[in-house]
């Protein structure tokens, strides 16, 4: 659990699809296309790919208008098909720094999903807290993207 220091956000949601399946689509940044819920705030948005084409060492940089922002998302660990773990910096619209990780647990063909993120409590994510919390700005997030994961691996 977090402390006042860390933030934590988490959701879960069970994929009618073999473990397998679903993790191809997390470590492969090419694919977030199909499931990202940030993938549609910025269509002019840019995207550079660099690195491993996916897995440990795949590397993921977008910029673009001001929802969008602008960060980098790099694979630093993965336990296929059961985990895998991403570093997340954004860049813009203020710098933060956070971690990533999907859990994956199959079970009689369908895939228990879980996607966490956890970072420091900065000073720009005390000053958002008093407005939101984390969890209230980011978890619908999760929640779509996760929809939309599931909507993908099923297909």
């Amino acid at each position: 659990m977090a402390g006042k220091d860390t933030f934590t956000v988490e959701r879960s949601t069970t994929i009618d699809a073999p473990a397998a399946a679903v993790f191809a689509r997390l470590v492969d940044f090419h694919r977030w296309g199909e499931w990202s819920p940030w993938e549609d705030i910025d269509p002019a948005m840019s995207r550079t790919f660099s690195g491993a084409e996916s897995g440990v060492g795949a590397v993921y940089e977008w910029s673009g208008n001001k929802k969008a922002g602008a960060g980098r998302m790099e694979v630093l660990a993965v336990e296929a098909p059961g985990a895998a773990t991403i570093d997340l910096q954004f860049l813009k619209p203020f710098k933060a720094h956070n971690t990533i990780r999907f859990t994956l647990a199959e079970e009689s063909g369908a895939t228990a999903v879980t996607w966490t993120m956890t970072g420091p409590t900065t000073f720009m994510t005390r000053v958002m807290g008093i407005f939101k919390s984390m969890d209230a700005m980011v978890g619908p997030d999760f929640e779509k993207g996760l929809a939309r994961l599931k909507a993908a691996a099923e297909d």
